[in-house]
């Protein structure tokens, strides 16, 4: 069985990029793509941030499948699959009540995470430095009302995603040098 999930996973994080396109394509207001584009900007800045910043010490690690390196795997999460499921999630996004607003972003934290297990449990991403999946979910109920909140008021987000890098870089020792 594990030899089963191993070969399947043999082009998973391409497979999750193309999804998200094929999602993108088939469900979100792609034609209004300008709308989301300075919060699709503002999740490739903090993969990248976060890349930058934890080059020698990683929190968590991408394995490549028939992608080059890590780094190269960072990128197609960077650049594609993370943007344009913001496109996806914003353009979606409930403006009815909060119960539903709520509803909605739980959907998505349980879809990142349930990605983020399969990623896990097929060995395609690895934690270190007291980074573990339970960390990615709450990191993951954090994102996704930082993401709207950029979406709407993108100011405050910026200020409040300083102190979360802040106190994130804190409590993981992540050195700066």
């Amino acid at each position: 069985m594990l030899y089963k999930i191993r070969r399947w996973s043999i082009s998973m994080h391409v497979v999750i990029a193309l999804f998200t396109i094929y999602s993108v394509w088939r469900w979100a207001d792609w034609k209004n793509w300008q709308k989301y584009h300075p919060t699709m900007l503002f999740i490739l800045a903090g993969g990248l941030l976060y890349e930058y910043l934890t080059k020698d010490y990683n929190l968590w690690v991408f394995h490549p499948d028939f992608l080059y390196n890590h780094r190269i795997t960072v990128i197609v999460y960077a650049v594609i699959t993370m943007p344009l499921s913001v496109l996806l999630f914003l353009s979606s996004y409930p403006i009815t009540t909060k119960f539903k607003q709520l509803m909605y972003i739980l959907k998505w934290v349980f879809i990142y995470s349930f990605v983020e297990f399969a990623l896990q449990i097929s060995g395609r991403i690895s934690y270190d430095n007291g980074w573990t999946f339970w960390y990615s979910v709450l990191f993951d109920i954090m994102m996704f009302p930082m993401l709207r909140l950029h979406h709407t008021k993108p100011l405050r987000a910026y200020f409040f995603s300083l102190i979360i890098i802040i106190v994130l870089m804190w409590y993981f020792k992540v050195p700066l040098n």
